[in-house]
């Protein structure tokens, strides 16, 4: 009778983790949403997820509060964090932060758009002219509409020769920028402000588009709407959740859903805090900025889309695989399109309000460099280069950290190279966080003998 064979004996790998045995496997593999059923769990397996690579937003929070540390103490008179500059830097970010908002639709599908600056330019550049009560006089919504309008046409231009010619984004929205830089100079010929259209006058029209970046609400309103928002996003995470737990399907711990919500109503509260204090001396100064309901708006629009609809989830999935896709039977061409359709909308909303901010549009706007920076507070917030990964609140966060960076170097009077510099630095850092997070996650943790 033969022996038999003896069985070959893998030996574990000194000090590393057994992640075949539950519940290490687990938390190595699976969203801590999905295995957690208490707060303690969650934390725990979102502590592991951290370890593997999987940050999230943690990076781009950190260094917004190194930033507001450093220039609070380093700034004359410790003004950082004084409410003044805290609205000024509100108001000077909400430009990178729709931009980074609007690149992040194109770069979760793995492109670019090195366009999105005189394109958005564009739409602004039209609106401005619309409103003009010399000539046309149109009311503010139509000529809001009617630049958006435009940004959306380039877009979807530029998305159908990247899709159904199969060229490469980088080249197409290249000729993109330098087209639409044309056209932009060309409509600000028009009118009676050859070259320099301006929201000055008493128009009700022109007023409007003014008060998106310096028109404030009322200190009591302001405290209404903000109770109103926090209670219709309390009530929409708390139900949403409860549905889900009835339904027996994955959501998180009732403890963290009032955390979120309790989060949430502090921001809401401090916001509103800060703005409904006295910005000025000779005169009354206080109110929440109309701006900030505007990037919110923008902000929880695409939120909704990228996460809760069928179209965001078919954009993660091209932007991760897009042969799988395809082969799952998604219609690429449609979806990359229409991203870059809604990459120059928001564009067209970035550029309006940087209009407002300087109270009309003129030929000195440097389109290339606030594409270069619409890309930067987009990846410094969360949002991968490599496709698949990003949302609406990576550009919101990257966009505060360059206007940080802007307005911090502006109080110290230190040149405009010194804040290349710092950016540049700043965009490799989150660029090299993505790039070895990304190889920790795909290599995986067991070691193989």
């Amino acid at each position: 009778m033969a022996e038999p064979e003896p069985t070959e004996v893998v030996e574990p790998v000194p000090g590393a983790a057994d992640l075949t045995a539950a519940p290490e496997a687990a938390q190595a593999e699976v969203p801590p949403e999905i295995i957690a059923q208490t707060l303690g769990e969650y934390l725990r397996a979102w502590g592991v997820r951290i370890r593997a690579g999987e940050s999230g937003v943690l990076p781009v929070i950190v260094a917004m509060v190194v930033i507001m540390a450093v220039f609070e103490i380093i700034s004359p008179n410790h003004v950082f964090l004084s409410p003044t500059n805290l609205v000024n830097l509100f108001q000077q970010s909400a430009v990178f932060m729709v931009l980074a908002m609007a690149e992040a639709f194109v770069l979760v599908l793995g492109e670019i758009d090195l366009s999105v600056g005189f394109v958005g330019a564009c739409g602004a550049a039209i609106t401005v002219q619309l409103v003009q009560p010399l000539t046309t006089n149109w009311p503010w919504w139509a000529a809001i509409a009617g630049g958006l309008l435009f940004c959306a046409v380039f877009g979807a231009v530029q998305g159908t020769l990247v899709t159904r010619l199969r060229l490469p984004s980088f080249i197409v929205t290249l000729a993109g920028y330098l087209i639409a830089n044309g056209i932009f100079l060309q409509i600000l010929l028009f009118g009676p402000f050859s070259g320099y259209p301006s929201l000055a006058g008493f128009s009700d029209n022109l007023q409007v588009i003014y008060a998106l970046m310096w028109g404030n609400i009322d200190p009591v309103i302001s405290w209404v709407g903000a109770g109103v928002v926090v209670a219709a996003l309390g009530l929409l995470i708390w139900f949403g959740d409860h549905r889900r737990r009835q339904s027996g399907l994955v959501a998180p711990p009732v403890s963290l859903t009032l955390i979120k919500i309790g989060i949430i109503a502090v921001v809401a509260v401090v916001v509103v805090l800060i703005c409904n204090t006295n910005r000025a001396t000779l005169v009354v100064l206080e109110g929440v900025p109309w701006v900030i309901p505007v990037v919110l708006g923008v902000l929880g629009i695409w939120t909704v889309l990228f996460g809760r609809t069928r179209y965001g989830r078919y954009m993660y999935a091209i932007g991760g695989n897009p042969e799988a896709a395809r082969r799952a039977g998604l219609n690429l061409a449609m979806i990359r399109t229409a991203a870059f359709a809604l990459c120059s909308v928001t564009a067209g909303v970035a550029i309006l309000l940087y209009a407002s901010l300087l109270g009309g549009i003129n030929n000195n706007f440097q389109g290339g460099q606030y594409v270069l920076y619409a890309v930067a507070a987009a990846v410094i917030g969360g949002t991968s280069l490599f496709g698949g990964r990003g949302k609406p609140l990576h550009g919101v966060l990257g966009g505060l950290v360059i206007g940080g960076i802007y307005n911090g170097m502006f109080l110290q009077g230190l040149p405009v190279q010194a804040e290349y510099v710092v950016t540049g630095l700043v965009l490799i850092a989150a660029v090299t966080i993505d790039a070895v997070s990304r190889r920790g996650a795909t290599s995986g943790s067991v070691t193989r003998v």
